[in-house]
């Protein structure tokens, strides 16, 4: 598709954990269409920079900043380092947020502990709501919101019981902040992968041959995702085409556990 029909002339994304797995095929395919993004890092510098520079190859160069979606208490600090980030870019407004920086949890309901389950809530909930409140001062009416989730959100698997649910809560208040920025005509939607080989989790779909085989003998379509099924899904939702989509949850995996 042509930059011009889906319009990105001066657009800007901001994506969490954007330096690898499926933030970074997202930030690549954004500027693939001419999206300029603001993404963040964790603590790896060198992966952050290597996106950077492929962004720029693709003549839509965009800007690293590190954060811990963990650390709420960061949050003000970080939309001050955006506002001076979009100056830079020439812009004082941004159009996409893609809520997707996460960690893994591998805990059982019998084994999870209070401090696991506070690691998570803090990342995949309290950090997607508060980050998305802070910066909604900075996004464009009519703009758009991705967050992420998991199929591990519509079925149930062995020890992830805390993180599981946590995702299901990010699905409802997805659900709930499309209902609540309607009047500023931003869409907000959810993404749910399946499982998906890349250095999550310790990258064991990736690098553990049983369980990749696993996954792929209960995925109808007979493989793992990876990370390039699932950016160009989130790439089109912020695009002009998916504009009258809303509060939707879309799963990207294959056809897992149907």
């Amino acid at each position: 598709m042509s930059r011009t029909t889906l319009d990105v002339a001066n657009k800007v994304a901001i994506i969490t954990g954007g330096s690898r797995g499926i933030g970074r095929d997202t930030v690549l395919r954004l500027a693939a269409r001419g999206v300029r993004t603001i993404f963040t890092f964790k603590s790896n510098q060198a992966e952050a920079d290597s996106v950077v520079a492929l962004t720029t190859e693709a003549g839509a160069p965009g800007i690293a900043l590190e954060l811990d979606t963990g650390v709420a208490s960061s949050f003000d600090g970080f939309v001050a380092r955006v506002r001076e980030a979009l100056g830079t870019m020439g812009v004082d407004r941004f159009d996409f947020l893609v809520n997707n920086a996460g960690i893994s949890s591998t805990a059982s309901f019998t084994e999870g502990t209070e401090d696991e389950l506070d690691a998570q809530f803090a990342v995949h909930f309290k950090g997607v709501f508060l980050l998305s409140q802070k910066l909604l001062p900075l996004i464009r009416d009519g703009g758009r919101i991705v967050n992420i989730s998991s199929g591990l959100a519509r079925f149930s698997f062995p020890n992830r019981a805390v993180y599981g649910p946590m995702k299901a809560a990010v699905e409802a208040l997805t659900r709930y902040m499309a209902l609540e920025l309607g009047p500023r005509r931003i869409a907000v939607n959810v993404v749910a992968p399946g499982a998906i080989a890349t250095d999550f989790s310790g990258g064991i779909v990736r690098d553990n041959p049983q369980v990749n085989k696993a996954v792929a003998d209960h995925t109808a379509l007979g493989r793992a995702g990876l990370p390039q099924d699932v950016g160009p899904v989130i790439a089109a939702l912020l695009s002009d085409e998916f504009g009258w989509v809303n509060a939707q949850r879309i799963e990207v995996a294959g056809g897992i556990q149907i």
